[in-house]
């Protein structure tokens, strides 16, 4: 699903269908299966059947901490797991780099915490610099 899916507009028509606007267009759903535990849906949006996941904050976190089993996907982007100061860079650009490694140190809740690189590679750019504060979700460093 789309990043910006919490955009959606969704009406429900009193039909057990729901009306869905995104991004200017209309689209008509159905549930046609919930399992509510496992955050499973099964939907039908204009005719195809969709499953979907609905993921909730931890699923997002352990996403962007690069903690999901992402089937040997690797991650060429580090962003900030939490907003905080960068109080040091550990490498440079053109740095070969082995998962574990740490790339910088960002302050946050008065704790360093060591910002490590999720698989082997090389860092291609550093998107911030010593001493200035981040954003959760703020891109950090670009691998490749």
């Amino acid at each position: 699903m789309p990043e910006d899916a919490k955009n959606l507009d969704i009406v429900p028509d009193g039909a057990g269908k729901y009306q869905i606007i995104y991004h200017e267009r209309s689209y008509t759903a159905e549930l046609l299966e919930a399992d509510y535990p496992s955050r499973q849906l099964l939907l039908r949006i204009n005719g195809v059947a969709y499953s979907l996941h609905i993921a909730d904050h931890y699923d997002r976190l352990v996403k962007q901490l690069g903690l999901h089993s992402g089937g040997g996907v690797k991650q060429n982007t580090i962003k900030a797991p939490m907003p905080g100061l960068v109080l040091n860079l550990m490498v440079a650009p053109g740095d070969k780099v082995q998962k574990g490694d740490g790339l910088l140190i960002l302050e946050a809740m008065k704790m360093e915490n060591v910002i490590k690189a999720a698989n082997d590679g090389v860092v291609k750019t550093i998107a911030v610099q010593k001493g200035i504060a981040v954003d959760k979700g703020q891109l950090l460093l670009e691998m490749e």
